[in-house]
């Protein structure tokens, strides 16, 4: 599939819901949530309450996080997992209006997530606590409401992340996902109450099996009509069914309908087509409720002998973990962010993602059925026992809690065609070399089953051979054995017992785990560890975790240089030398020393998949190399040169791919880029300015640390600034940023429709300025 620019599928993500309702009235309402907030950081006495005076309280939108807004300190209680952020408990209110004509539906309020152990409230009364910060929830706001002209209502949350250490990576704080408030008839679909699989999936034939789960909360019973239609991607209805229910009072019912489609387009990681269906629920001649859902007709199996197969296509899931951060944004993560990321993994050839360790916002799994990418779905990184550097976090409410998390996910997640497999912990530390430790595993592998049976279940398991997995019957025990690290043990294992599938959960960037990979056919996949930086889980004065394909801004670094010559499809030759002299230091994509006068023993690699590669030296050459037959990079020692070097790859004695590497002379401007022009001002729609400073002849100064000021005109927000240092400590939100290896990067939101002009300047620098254009939301989500 080619890269997408951001804003087209901001617009497919908003489409896939709208489409329908254009053409056809829904009579489920759903309003967005998020806007005209009152927040206090701090905790608060009496604010549950409906008349507590909140007029001082800061003005906002969600999703907002505020603990990356906070200082990085040493002596921070998140320490080192949290990142040194700030904790504590933020306080939430909104007050709301309800037209009578409302009055005998049914009102949810439904969060993407709260960070963490949530209480809400309506109008003073205590709908609930959810003690995991990643998990979806609703609440029936229903029997406490004021309807009508005048009368008020108000929604309380209380979000405490007071208890620290309470993860080993960063989790934010406060309303951090979106928001909805949801009416619908008393006879309705139940949350998350239709369940679409495709059983039979070919080119010539698919059965859609759709499975709608209601519930009828009235005082009478019902006899209802379900009516299921499949439509295309364009939003043409294929094909309609319908079933009649009869619904006791208080009662709820399941109905089954299979649906068949000739000549279907079947979803995968090339051409991900997505099709919709619209359920209604009609009563009489009236529809009282209806409900759109995306799905994907697609076949896959994992086999023990041959590793993934999807659509009768056997290939390997080349994988990224991603935390749910979005680095200088925090938890609070506009759709733009992941879109950007996400394109930036496609190029270095990854084309699956590990959701590490937990549930994941929806719209993110959305944009992963859009862009074709295959999904593990992971619950959980603790049971009941406790972790280094985050020993007060799930473990203190997974026994109480984990049914309920894990039923709220999967049920939430199971339409998505690009998940394809779910975990249910990483790296536990609980004892499983003991009935009480077999029975965790088989009492949540069950739960998923009874849920979703089309899809298997793995857990990302922790030193096996330490933990005796592989030889007290749990592995046997598992759909697929995932295994962080330790591949050979992995390799193993299957050449012991080779009825066992296996799945790599968590893998380095080295060489010989890619080897493990690429020739074992039985290896199904690996997930690398990770596809971004992300924060937390690092020492002081690092603040970031740096093991990531990129950098938290998006830069490429040795390993994605290198992983692109291993996964992507396309014709790829990158340069890279050692930092210092004679072999010392780090991998670096550049030619330009920081001491002229100490470097003269250039140690340079280049990772190419082409056939043979051709290194030159201010256009003199220093000779060709072959493919290694285990892809390892090709390596030259070169006498330091200033000027120019050049790889050239070619593939059957043609030249399909180059880079050349020059070096920079004194920093001398300020040159921005943008990765779209148009913007709206929806909050998901971000536009990603990136400022280089370069040299008078054009060169990128890869040294240059200079402060770069931002500033932009009222149309605008500076929604963040950041340069992907994992030691720096400067403030996200600001108007200023030093650069790092010659970049920095601000986030730029549209507060109004018009132009939005951003400038920015670095003393002794030449400065640069653009503009974009921005345009007014019309969709909510």
């Amino acid at each position: 599939m080619k890269i997408l620019k951001i804003s087209l599928l901001i617009s497919l993500l908003f489409l896939q819901f709208v489409a329908v309702g254009q053409a056809i009235k829904q009579e489920r309402i759903i309003n967005n949530f998020d806007r005209d907030w009152a927040f206090m950081q701090q905790d608060v006495s009496g604010a549950e309450k409906p008349g507590f005076d909140d007029k001082a309280w800061r003005k906002l939108n969600v999703p907002h996080d505020w603990s990356i807004e906070g200082a990085y300190d040493k002596t921070n209680l998140t320490a080192r997992g949290g990142g040194y952020l700030p904790s504590g408990t933020g306080w939430y209110r909104k007050s709301f209006s309800l037209d009578e004509s409302l009055a005998n539906k049914k009102i949810t309020i439904e969060f993407d997530g709260v960070m963490a152990n949530s209480d809400v409230w309506i109008n003073g009364f205590h709908l609930g606590k959810r003690p995991y910060g990643y998990i979806s929830f609703n609440y029936d706001l229903t029997k406490h409401l004021n309807f009508g002209k005048g009368k008020t209502n108000v929604i309380a949350v209380k979000a405490d992340n007071t208890v620290q250490p309470a993860s080993r990576y960063y989790t934010g704080a406060g309303i951090y996902r979106h928001v909805r408030l949801v009416a619908t008839d008393l006879v309705h679909i139940n949350d998350w109450g239709v369940f679409i699989t495709t059983p039979e999936a070919t080119i010539q034939k698919a059965i859609v099996k759709v499975q709608t789960s209601l519930s009828n909360e009235s005082a009478k019973a019902a006899q209802v009509t379900i009516e299921t239609a499949v439509l295309d991607a364009a939003g043409k209805v294929l094909k309609t069914i319908q079933s009649k229910q009869n619904i006791a009072a208080s009662q709820s019912a399941k109905i089954e309908q299979d649906i068949v489609l000739s000549n279907p387009k079947l979803w995968n990681p090339e051409t991900p087509v997505l099709y919709k269906t619209l359920t209604k629920v009609i009563l009489g001649a009236k529809v009282v409720d209806d409900q759109v859902n995306s799905f994907g007709i697609r076949s896959f199996k994992f086999d023990a002998a041959t590793g993934f197969w999807m659509n009768g296509k056997n290939f390997k899931l080349k994988g990224a973990c991603l935390h749910h951060d979005g680095g200088a944004v925090g938890a609070a993560v506009p759709l733009s962010v992941w879109a950007f990321r996400l394109n930036k993994l496609k190029e270095a050839g990854v084309n699956a993602i590990r959701t590490a360790h937990n549930p994941v916002a929806p719209e993110f799994l959305d944009l992963c059925d859009q862009m074709g990418f295959l999904v593990m779905d992971e619950t959980f990184d603790t049971w009941t026992a406790a972790k280094n550097n985050g020993e007060k976090g799930y473990n203190r409410f997974w026994k109480e809690w984990w049914e309920r998390d894990t039923r709220d996910m999967v049920m939430r997640d199971r339409n998505h065609p690009s998940i394809v497999i779910y975990s249910v912990g990483n790296e536990i530390h609980d004892d499983l070399n003991s009935p009480e430790g077999f029975k965790k595993y088989k009492d949540q592998q069950d739960l998923v089953h009874q849920l979703d049976p089309s899809r298997p279940v793995t857990m990302a398991l922790f030193r096996p051979a330490n933990s005796k997995v592989y030889t007290n019957g749990f592995a046997e025990t598992m759909d697929i054995v995932g295994q962080n690290y330790r591949e050979n043990e992995l390799v193993a294992l299957h050449n012991q017992k080779p009825n066992l599938k296996v799945i790599g959960t968590e893998n380095t960037h080295v060489i010989q785990q890619y080897l493990a990979l690429r020739d074992n056919p039985f290896m199904a996949g690996q997930f690398l560890w990770t596809g971004f930086d992300y924060l937390g889980e690092s020492d002081w004065p690092q603040i970031t975790n740096g093991q990531g394909l990129f950098d938290r801004i998006g830069e490429w670094k040795q390993q994605s240089l290198q992983r692109q010559s291993w996964w992507s499809e396309k014709p790829t030759v990158h340069i890279v030398r050692k930092e210092d002299n004679a072999g010392a230091g780090d991998w670096i994509n550049n030619w330009t020393p920081t001491d002229f006068d100490t470097y003269d023993d250039a140690k340079v690699a280049v990772y190419s998949n082409c056939d043979e590669v051709e290194l030159f030296l201010n256009d003199k050459s220093l000779g060709s190399k072959p493919k290694p037959a285990d892809d390892s990079p090709r390596l030259w020692d070169v006498t330091f040169e200033k000027g120019s070097i050049k790889a050239v790859g070619k593939n059957k004695g043609k030249v399909v791919s180059e880079e050349t590497l020059k070096t920079a002379g004194p920093p001398a401007k300020l040159v921005l880029s943008v990765d779209q022009n148009k913007l709206s001002t929806a909050w998901d729609d971000v536009a990603f300015l990136k400022v280089t400073i370069y040299d008078e002849q054009g060169n990128v100064c890869p040294n240059a640390d200079n402060l770069i000021k931002f500033t932009v005109s009222d149309s605008g927000i500076i929604d963040a600034v950041d340069n992907g240092s994992i030691i720096s400590h400067e403030p996200y939100k600001a108007q200023q940023r030093h650069a790092y290896h010659g970049v920095a990067m601000a986030n730029i939101k549209a507060r109004t429709a018009g132009n939005i002009e951003i400038k920015v300047s670095a003393e002794g620098l030449e400065g640069a300025s653009l503009k974009l254009t921005a345009t007014e939301n019309a969709q909510t989500k």
